[in-house]
């Protein structure tokens, strides 16, 4: 009579190949990709031509970035400049307006230069949303800078 072993192998699966694969997928795709690049932007500044004195007062357009998406603007110096000189203006369409007019009223437009005086109350978006307005308005010459000591004075005045 024939034997008959008892002892049943067991299967097994080797799956060496298979990490193998995963692995070089892997790879592959990995080099193959392309990952997102930053998106960085354009910021357009004056060259330094000395102190800002030298700026003619119809020449500038001073915008003053304050809290809950306040704009307000003035286009005078800071030994003649009062309460009455703050005009607030919204963003979009009307400050868009606003900085094409005063370019086209400027003494001389093709140095005409707008000075973005962010306070400590504005956010990030509104900063943004003015140097977008820069780009939109072909505006090539502007300026940050943090408020005079005046300019403060007055922003707050305005506030109370």
């Amino acid at each position: 009579m024939a034997e008959f072993s008892t002892n049943p192998r067991t299967a097994r699966v080797d799956m060496t190949p298979m990490v193998d694969l995963g692995f070089l997928l892997i790879t592959f795709f990995m080099f193959t990709a392309t990952f997102n690049l930053p998106v960085v932007m354009k910021l357009v500044l004056p060259k330094n031509e000395g102190p800002t004195s030298n700026l003619m007062e119809g020449n500038t357009l001073t915008l003053v970035l304050g809290k809950e998406d306040k704009i307000f603007w003035h286009q005078k110096n800071m030994q003649a400049i009062s309460e009455n000189d703050f005009s607030e203006v919204n963003f979009g369409i009307e400050l868009r307006k606003l900085i094409l007019e005063k370019r086209k009223n400027a003494k001389n437009a093709a140095k005409f230069t707008v000075i973005i005086h962010p306070t400590d109350e504005s956010n990030y978006k509104n900063v943004v949303d003015v140097l977008d307005e820069m780009t939109i308005t072909k505006q090539e010459i502007y300026a940050l800078s943090d408020l005079f000591p005046r300019e403060k004075e007055i922003y707050q005045a305005i506030l109370k």
